[in-house]
């Protein structure tokens, strides 16, 4: 039995390292997966990569069949996250909710064991209303998403939910923070590219400009194996949504200091870039880990200064 990692990208890569490193041999799919950036993260003579597209159920049962999946892990997104959804709102509702609810509708018609589904800790900070204070006689009974993104996240986790409590589908989603991590190619969010722009600049000696606003982020190496724990949790889970993330909000300043102390001598100019406001705003709180740790384990392994210092590694390895 085989794992189906479907998107192929930042946090995809991770998950298939951790699992060809565990013995396996996952299998990838993507639209267009991008073979060199992903060979820089997993040897791909140890994974199978196939080319299909979630909205497409088709594609998903060639996927399943043939290569005996038993379990699928769901990272695929619409281009940009956030500001891509801003602006192509359609497109995004079209892949992060029917893409899942087809990926939903396959777990359960070849019985697999279990799906995991990337969520997002957008759901724990783009929220308004509530006014009602849970009364759910009012209709601002609760919190609702502020963005296009946070809206199609909290539907796919309540899809999966209901999946799980009337399909019997072994569902669970993980909530990642702002994710950075190794990788070369292209996609991830705003803040994703705006750290790699960053520490790329700092290594050519240019000028490295980091957002203004504080965020929460979580390195792509924890994404991935939190990812991991919810997918090989073996007991039952009593909580089925995960916050996958540092625990912490990192301000510009620390991640400046990051910065400076992995690239001696680094520039580093604090300003958020205008197109990427929308996704960069400034957090206030962490996301609680109790649930992530004493349910499946997790606790993070990189804290914003180690992340960074992996990163700027990663980069001047391959520079040589």
């Amino acid at each position: 039995m085989a794992v189906l990692i479907i998107g192929a990208g930042l946090v995809g890569s991770q998950i298939a390292r951790l699992l060809v490193e565990q013995g396996q041999r996952p299998v990838l799919m993507d639209t267009a997966a991008q073979r060199d950036a992903l060979g820089e993260i997993v040897d791909l003579g140890r994974v199978e990569l196939i080319e299909g597209d979630i909205l497409q159920p088709p594609h998903l049962a060639r996927a399943i069949q043939p290569y005996g999946i038993s379990d699928i892990v769901h990272t695929a997104a619409n281009p940009m996250l956030t500001l891509g959804a801003q602006r192509d709102p359609f497109g995004a509702i079209q892949l992060n909710i029917m893409g899942t609810v087809n990926v939903l509708e396959a777990a359960r018609a070849h019985k697999l064991r279990r799906v995991v589904v990337a969520s997002s800790n957008v759901l724990n900070h783009f929220l308004a209303g509530g006014e009602g204070k849970g009364d759910p006689s009012k209709e601002e009974a609760f919190p609702r998403p502020t963005t296009f993104y946070a809206t199609t996240k909290q539907a796919i986790e309540n899809l999966g939910l209901n999946y799980a409590r009337w399909n019997d589908v072994d569902f669970a989603a993980v909530r990642y923070g702002a994710v950075c991590g190794p990788w070369t190619g292209q996609g991830g969010g705003g803040p994703s590219n705006i750290v790699r722009e960053a520490v790329l600049n700092a290594l050519r000696g240019e000028e490295a400009v980091v957002g203004a606003g504080g965020l929460e982020w979580v390195y792509s190496k924890d994404a991935a194996r939190g990812t991991v724990l919810a997918l090989q949790a073996t007991a039952d889970l009593r909580s089925r949504v995960f916050n996958i993330t540092m625990g912490r909000v990192t301000t510009p300043d620390e991640l400046a200091d990051a910065l400076k102390a992995a690239v001696p001598g680094a520039r580093v100019r604090i300003e958020t870039p205008a197109a990427a406001a929308v996704s960069a705003p400034q957090m206030h709180h962490a996301s609680d880990l109790g649930l992530a740790k004493s349910v499946i384990g997790y606790q993070p392994e990189y804290d914003m200064s180690k992340a960074i210092q992996d990163l700027v590694d990663w980069f001047k390895a391959k520079q040589k």
